[in-house]
């Protein structure tokens, strides 16, 4: 069954090892921030500075493993049709929007969803880790300047992912202006067995 975050809102749920998560971009150009957490104990979570230590790469795809704060392997990307993904910048916050985009009111963010979803395991915000961006699509110069360019991914790329310990999962369907090429929609995800 595939179910549908709405734009600018986010999901949390379990998953079992074994088990494996395909995301989806429905319309194209649409980011999706994930974070992961061992459903036994959520002091493990996934780790940006593992995976791209692990993996020798600042491009996670198709092959790669996302690794956990205790460098374990938490997911494995089986399927990837749009390739390009981020595991540098962190969830965009309220602070983001204050910040980055001079904007002092309210603004819905990935943070914030990610952390309301995850409410109900207990996880508070200062336990958000710096998600796995998928779609989005950074960039970076000789010097080693980032910019965020407009997502690749046409109207149903998708990523599968196998789990590989139990696991609490957030996503979200991304709030941020650059990251999604000044627009906002849906995500799809769906656990396949």
């Amino acid at each position: 069954m595939i179910c549908e975050i709405k734009k600018q809102s986010g999901a949390a749920f379990l998953l079992k090892k074994g088990e494996k998560l395909k995301v989806i971009d429905p319309q194209g150009e649409q980011v999706s921030d994930m974070v992961l957490f061992n459903a036994h104990d959520t002091r493990e979570k996934i780790s940006s500075g593992k995976t791209l230590d692990f993996q020798e790469s600042l491009l996670i795809t198709k092959g790669d493993y996302l690794w956990s704060n205790r460098s374990n392997k938490m997911m494995k990307i089986l399927e990837d049709t749009n390739g390009r993904n981020d595991f540098l910048l962190a969830p965009c916050s309220p602070e983001t929007f204050q910040i980055m985009y001079d904007n002092p009111n309210y603004h819905p963010s990935c943070f914030e969803n990610l952390y309301v979803n995850l409410e109900e395991f207990k996880i508070e915000k200062d336990d958000i880790p710096t998600a796995f961006n998928i779609f989005m699509n950074v960039q970076w110069n000789s010097k080693g300047e980032l910019s965020v360019e407009a997502p690749l991914s046409k109207a149903g790329d998708y990523i599968v992912f196998e789990v590989l310990t139990d696991l609490i999962v957030a996503l979200t369907a991304c709030s941020a202006e650059d990251s999604n090429n000044g627009s906002f929609k849906p995500i799809h995800y769906e656990i396949l067995s």
